[in-house]
């Protein structure tokens, strides 16, 4: 460690390159003494987080400097990728449970929820912890924070099986786990304290409804985390299209949840019902149009070569998922469909009925999605963790994003237009000059009104913040909205994200966090709906963010029960 922090003293330009290449040295000079241990970012940032925490008289012979600290962190960081997108996220898995889904193209693993296998990297952690949340978001903050990533604000993904398949009372029980969790952390004092303990009955409670006691415990726990060192930024519960109603919403507010994932998979009925999955679109409009109701984040899942489709339709019906009101999300996962083993899947495979799609096919068709997808629709990931080994039929590529993002750049080119995906253009790495951006604004309808989304971007189009406003009509079918939080009065922002390496709450400037963006994105949005004629301005704010709401003028509403306490928007008068 001496010696990286005296070549960084030495040279200001001093980059990971750098620091690889003096471990490199080191470690051949202890390549000649008995038993010796290389020298990795694994080891170093732990020891150096331990020796700051601690104190010790090394730290403070070291005399490092804030400003040599940081530096210091950025390039010992391992896998920065992990927070440049904002927040640290973490994937908590649900345990096993029935699912009504009958999709032949899921895989069934015993001692998993369906769709989920034993060796995906998630689903590992959640078997070490035996599915209990408390012990895998530790856990995830533990590590997180010994690569020398920043834990301050956490996006929380369930995933597993149909949120809204498993008990009311299981549900309650696994966000508040969550919470506690979060509350908790401490950082690198939580591994010296080894194991870190459960806090309270790890026991599942009985199937049925929530009682009183459990959601009073909940939003106990919610109310904590406002105020906590890891604050609950974002929530995400994974469910079906069909089961989305204004019931089903109310209770994913009331455990803090702010973006819905869905598998719409395919806009073709006839394909749905093919592989099992019969679904009609009215169903699908409506799940969309509840949740632009609710405020939520749509992030749906979208399957191609499922059986039935081919390439041509694969394209056509991604691109009316992303240009018709009535759908229009706002975050992608765009997987190939595979053939993994035990799915159902296997016979229309063994009898010639389904067809895996080349390489160059799905790359091709990859690319195709990506030149279709708007500015303001984020393709979040194109590939599941399946192991090569587990894939029967179907592509194997591990780097298909990149081939396809590769493929696209080329079909730009050729055809003289842009690519606006919303995460091929995020700023991650780098600093920002906040004097070299503009704030663009984009409209479109929706089936429930209209939306502007607004975004930071540079001169290269680099993306550095957004803001999603919602202002919604004033003569929606009351079968639609009965049950919602619908008012014709108020317009709704449902996200604001500035983008940069992750940055604790309350921490200085640092890339494009903390630089008044996202204040000046929700000040543009209050003009914007009070020139369209609205009253109030309502935010989906989740746990950890509604102190930086306050701050904004926002203040939640009377709760007219204890079940709704947590469902609760934060409103400004305009």
């Amino acid at each position: 460690m001496a010696h990286i922090i005296a070549a960084l003293r030495e040279n200001p330009t001093l980059d990971m390159s750098g620091v690889e290449r003096i471990m490199r040295e080191q470690n051949g000079r202890a390549a000649t003494r008995a038993n010796p241990r290389p020298l990795t970012k694994r080891l170093l940032m732990p020891f150096l987080l331990r020796m700051r925490a601690e104190d010790t008289e090394l730290w403070r012979r070291w005399a490092l400097t804030e400003e040599e600290f940081t530096r210091l962190v950025s390039l010992l960081r391992v896998k920065p990728r992990r927070t440049q997108s904002g927040v640290a996220t973490i994937t908590v898995i649900t345990r096993p449970e029935t699912c009504r889904g009958a999709c032949i193209f899921c895989p069934t693993e015993p001692g998993m929820p369906k769709s989920y296998l034993a060796d995906e990297p998630a689903c590992q952690r959640a078997l070490q912890s035996s599915f209990d949340p408390y012990l895998q978001v530790s856990r995830r903050l533990r590590a997180l924070s010994e690569m020398g990533h920043p834990t301050g604000k956490a996006e929380i993904i369930i995933l597993g099986g149909t949120w809204d398949d498993y008990p009311e009372n299981y549900r309650v029980w696994f966000v508040t786990r969550i919470f506690r969790a979060l509350n908790g952390f401490r950082g690198l004092a939580a591994r010296e304290a080894g194991e870190p303990k459960t806090a309270g009955p790890a026991g599942e409670p009985a199937p049925g409804p929530a009682t009183e006691e459990a959601f009073a415990e909940l939003f106990t726990c919610q109310r904590e985390n406002e105020d906590a060192p890891v604050r609950c930024v974002g929530l995400v519960v994974e469910t079906r299209p069909d089961c989305i109603t204004p019931e089903s919403l109310t209770f994913a507010r009331a455990c803090g949840a702010t973006k819905i994932q869905m598998g719409v998979q395919s806009l073709d009925e006839e394909i749905l019902a093919a592989n099992g999955r019969p679904m009609t679109l009215d169903t699908i409009r409506r799940a969309f149009a509840l949740l632009r109701l609710f405020g939520f984040k749509s992030h749906v899942h979208v399957m191609l070569n499922l059986m039935g489709a081919t390439p041509e339709s694969d394209v056509a019906g991604y691109r009316r998922l992303m240009e018709e009101g009535d759908f229009r999300p706002d975050e992608v996962k765009l997987y190939p469909c595979v053939l993994i083993r035990g799915a159902a899947l296997t016979g229309p495979w063994q009898r010639g009925e389904w067809v895996p799609y080349s390489h160059d096919e799905l790359v091709r068709v990859c690319a195709e999605c990506l030149l279709a997808t708007p500015a303001n629709t984020r393709i979040s990931r194109m590939i599941r963790d399946f192991s090569a080994g587990d894939i029967l039929a179907g592509d194997k590529t591990a780097n298909l994003r990149q081939a396809a993002e590769a493929k696209a750049m080329c079909l730009a080119a050729e055809r003289g237009v842009p690519l606006q995906e919303m995460r091929s253009r995020e700023i991650t790495r780098g600093t920002l000059d906040p004097g070299a951006i503009a704030l663009r604004e984009m409209p479109f309808s929706t089936s429930t009104g209209r939306e502007v989304f607004l975004e930071w971007t540079d001169d290269a189009d680099r993306l550095a913040g957004f803001l999603r406003l919602a202002l919604p009509s004033s003569d929606l079918d009351g079968t639609l909205t009965a049950g919602t939080p619908y008012r014709s009065d108020t317009a709704l922002i449902r996200e604001v994200h500035v983008y940069g390496f992750a940055a604790n709450v309350g921490a200085g400037p640092e890339n494009a966090q903390h630089q008044g963006l996202g204040r000046q994105l929700v000040e543009r949005a209050a003009q914007l709906a009070a020139e369209a004629g609205f009253a109030r301005l309502a935010v989906i704010s989740a746990v950890g963010t509604r102190r930086y709401y306050e701050r904004l003028g926002f203040s939640p509403a009377d709760a007219p029960d204890p079940h709704r306490v947590a469902t609760l928007y934060q409103y400004r008068s305009l």
